[in-house]
């Protein structure tokens, strides 16, 4: 078999924090949602792919759902999961594996911390390759700061630059009434904030937030059934690089310069084709890199890039539509978000924020530290 694959129902939960809510309950509450904007019921589900809450990935969200799927999914390479865990489900679809799939997560990041549930640990990295790196307080953050330097020494990219990508988000936050950031900052503002881990100061790193998000995918033959317009799916990659840094061949260049333009040969459309981008970005320099990874502009050229207001709501090439993760919502892993998005974008959906006439969009996700990257290209037709 060889079934296009559309994606019919998307949903967000929690974006109003609530002290009863879980990450279960999260993830409950944006599938039913998801499922039910499809036109579809859970007994309709045959397949789930979810991260793990429990020990039992992803079974023990088929048990809370009340569902008993064929095929599933969990593969886990950070924020790159969910753009990969939605490629291996398209496959799955096409080749009469399952008919509907959904993907599912629920994270309270957010309350966890506020409620002293969850504490900053090295312990995750005292084995395997991290134990070299970890007692050196390496952090995430710092490795990413390592990579911005790199790319600012070797291609001349200033901090303002880099500041602008915060600046622009925040812009596009404020037409989002779900927001978690909203009021306008400016390039001093950014600049003039704590400093975190050189050179990013506290508004150039994601925030922690409560979410959830699910999405619904669907073979080709269910579409006459949805209750709304299918998104298609038509071409994704993958790829990772490193979990060292010391293995890492070069800073300045992540896994989304394999993945990107194998999903654009897949879809059979350029860079240039592209009307909205949603591409994750726990730190400015995140997105810079990946930009240029993609194609969008040359390597080197990406502080140039993103100059003039660009990347904003009625600039040259609108990004992260939704305020992204630094303004808008990052509840641990945000990629399936970036799912949510784009659809709706692609669908004309999004209420105050909408980019005429969207027809195709490019959704990048990026795990670990550079580590892994998963590119989807989304189109109306």
């Amino acid at each position: 078999m060889s079934r296009r694959v559309a994606v019919a129902g998307v949903a967000l939960s929690g974006i109003t924090p609530s002290a009863f809510s879980t990450p279960y309950t999260l993830i409950a509450d944006a599938t039913l949602q998801a499922v039910a904007e499809a036109g579809l019921t859970p007994a309709d589900i045959d397949g789930l792919a979810s991260t793990s809450l429990g020990t039992m990935a992803p079974i023990d969200v088929a048990e809370y759902l009340g569902i008993r799927p064929r095929w599933v999914d969990s593969t886990t390479v950070g924020g790159a999961s969910w753009e990969v865990m939605a490629s291996h489900a398209a496959d799955a679809i096409a080749l009469g594996h399952a008919d509907v799939i959904v993907l599912t997560y629920g994270s309270t990041a957010r309350s966890d911390l506020k409620n002293g549930l969850r504490t900053a640990s090295l312990d995750w990295g005292s084995r395997g390759p991290q134990q070299w790196e970890a007692p050196y307080g390496h952090t995430i953050i710092s490795k990413y700061a390592m990579a911005a330097r790199r790319h600012m020494h070797e291609f001349g990219t200033t901090i303002e630059q880099l500041a602008e990508v915060a600046v622009s988000a925040r812009y596009n936050a404020s037409l989002n009434a779900e927001a978690a950031f909203r009021d306008p900052i400016t390039i001093d503002d950014v600049l003039a904030g704590r400093m975190i881990a050189d050179p990013f100061t506290k508004l150039q790193c994601c925030i922690r937030s409560d979410g959830g998000a699910a999405i619904v995918l669907v073979a080709e033959d269910r579409v006459a059934d949805l209750a709304t317009e299918p998104i298609w799916i038509l071409g994704a990659g993958e790829a990772v690089s490193h979990v060292s840094m010391s293995q890492w061949p070069d800073m300045t260049t992540g896994p989304a310069s394999i993945s990107g333009p194998l999903a654009f040969e897949r879809a059979g459309v350029s860079p240039e084709d592209i009307d909205v981008a949603e591409i994750y970005d726990a730190f400015t320099s995140m997105l810079l890199i990946t930009l240029e990874d993609l194609g969008f502009c040359p390597k080197g050229e990406g502080g140039r890039f993103v100059e003039d207001g660009r990347l904003r709501l009625g600039g040259a090439f609108p990004t992260n539509t939704d305020g992204g993760g630094l303004s808008a919502m990052h509840p641990g892993q945000r990629g399936l978000f970036l799912i949510v998005e784009a659809v709706r974008q692609l669908r004309g959906e999004a209420f105050g924020r909408q980019v005429d006439g969207a027809r195709l969009a490019c959704v990048s996700g990026t795990g670990g530290w550079f580590c892994s990257s998963g590119t989807m290209i989304l189109g109306r037709e």
